[in-house]
C-alpha cells in the first residue's frame, strides 16, 4: 500500500505561527500534529512508500519526516494551490497499488486496519457533526456504500462529514476519475478529489462509509486548543517530577521537564514546552512554546510560540515565535 499525504497549504488561519512553522508541525499536547498520523501508520504496517505533497516551508516538513520516521518517502512540491484532486494527481507517478490518502488538518481515531480486510473498492471515513453546513457530507445506500458527497448542504440531508481520510483499493479508477475532473471547468477555481470519488461511484465503484470514533480539528486557533484539551484527556498529559512551592497545577496539563514555574497557576488544558519560564502568572486553556518567558500574565485561550517574552498581559493572545509584548509600555 502507498500513502499520499497532501500538506502544501499555507495555514493562513493559524498565522502568525505558520509563517515559520508548517501547520502539520504545530504541536498539540507537546507532539506535532503530523506525528499523531505517522505513529498510526507505523502501527498499521504494510506501508511501502509515503508520498508527501509539499509546498509552504517544504524543507522543514521533509527534514522532520526523514529525521523522525524511517518510512520510504518521496516529496513532491505542489506549486499551484488549486484543489485536492490536483494534489493527489501529483502522486500519480508513484502510485501502482492501493493507496491511503490522508489530509493532515485533523487528528482522528479510526480503525485503519480495515484497509487490510475490505473487499470494497475503497473506504471513506466520516464523523457525524451538528454544523453540517461547514462540510462536505456523505450519503449512503442501505448497505452503507457511498452514493454522493454534497458540499456544504443548506438542509440536513446528512450529518456525516467527510474528514479527509480515504482508502482507495481501485487506484486505477481513482486516477481515471481525477483525469476526468481536471478536464472539466474548475469549481470556483479548484478541482475537488470528492468529484473523482463521485466519478468512481458513477462507474460502478463500491466505496464503504465508516464512522470514526473521534475527529479533532487542528486547522484554526480555537479548534487547535480544543484538540489540545482532547489529547490531554486521552492520555497525553504529563507533569514535571517536582513543582516549586508557591505554584499550582490543575490537571490535565502537558509540562515538559525544563519548564520553570514560580508562583504560577497552570491548568487545566495547558501545554508548555521545555525551557519556558512562567512566573507570577495564571494560565489556562493555552499552548505555550519552548524557551519563552511569561511574567505577571493571566492568559486563557492563547497560543504562544517559541522564544516569546510576555509581561503583564491579560486575556487571550496569539503570539508568534521570537516576539515580545510588555503591557503598559509606550
Amino acid at each position: 500500500m502507498k500513502v499520499i499525504i497532501p500538506l502544501a497549504g499555507k495555514g493562513t488561519r493559524l498565522r502568525p505561527h505558520t509563517h515559520l512553522t508548517p501547520k502539520p508541525m504545530l504541536k498539540v499536547a507537546g507532539k506535532p500534529v503530523i506525528s499523531y498520523l505517522l505513529d498510526d501508520l507505523k502501527s498499521l504496517g504494510g506501508i511501502e512508500q509515503i508520498v508527501y505533497i509539499t509546498g509552504h516551508l517544504k524543507e522543514k516538513v521533509e527534514e522532520y519526516a526523514r529525521k523522525e520516521y524511517d518510512f520510504p518517502a518521496v516529496f513532491v512540491e505542489q506549486t499551484v494551490q488549486n484543489g485536492t484532486a490536483t494534489a493527489v494527481d501529483l502522486a500519480r507517478p508513484y502510485v501502482d497499488q492501493p493507496v491511503l490518502i490522508i489530509f493532515v488538518d485533523t487528528i482522528f481515531d479510526a480503525d485503519l486496519s480495515l484497509v487490510h480486510t475490505t473487499d470494497a473498492d475503497g473506504i471513506i471515513w466520516v464523523k457525524e457533526v451538528e454544523d453540517y453546513q461547514r462540510f462536505g457530507v456523505v450519503l449512503t445506500d442501505a448497505n452503507g456504500f457511498m452514493t454522493k458527497i454534497v458540499e456544504k448542504p443548506s438542509t440536513p440531508i446528512s450529518k456525516r462529514a467527510n474528514i479527509g481520510l480515504y482508502y482507495i483499493k481501485n487506484w486505477k479508477l481513482l486516477y481515471e476519475g481525477i483525469s476526468y475532473v481536471m478536464k472539466q471547468p474548475a469549481n470556483k477555481g479548484e478541482y475537488y478529489l470528492t468529484d473523482a470519488f463521485q466519478y468512481m461511484i458513477d462507474h460502478g465503484a463500491r466505496i464503504k462509509v465508516v464512522d470514526v470514533e473521534g475527529w479533532y480539528d487542528a486547522g484554526k486557533l480555537d479548534t487547535l486548543l480544543e484538540t489540545n484539551r482532547a489529547m490531554l484527556e486521552r492520555g497525553r498529559a504529563r507533569k514535571p517530577a517536582a513543582v516549586a512551592a508557591g505554584s499550582k497545577i490543575i490537571d490535565p496539563v502537558y509540562i515538559e521537564e525544563g519548564v520553570t514555574l514560580t508562583d504560577a497557576t497552570v491548568g487545566p488544558n495547558v501545554s508548555i514546552l521545555a525551557g519556558t519560564v512562567i512566573e507570577r502568572s495564571v494560565l489556562r486553556d493555552s499552548i505555550i512554546g519552548s524557551k519563552s518567558q511569561i511574567s505577571d500574565c493571566e492568559l486563557t485561550g492563547s497560543l504562544v510560540g517559541d522564544g516569546v517574552v510576555l509581561e503583564g498581559v491579560r486575556g487571550q493572545v496569539t503570539v508568534g515565535d521570537d516576539s515580545e509584548i510588555h503591557a503598559g509600555e509606550g
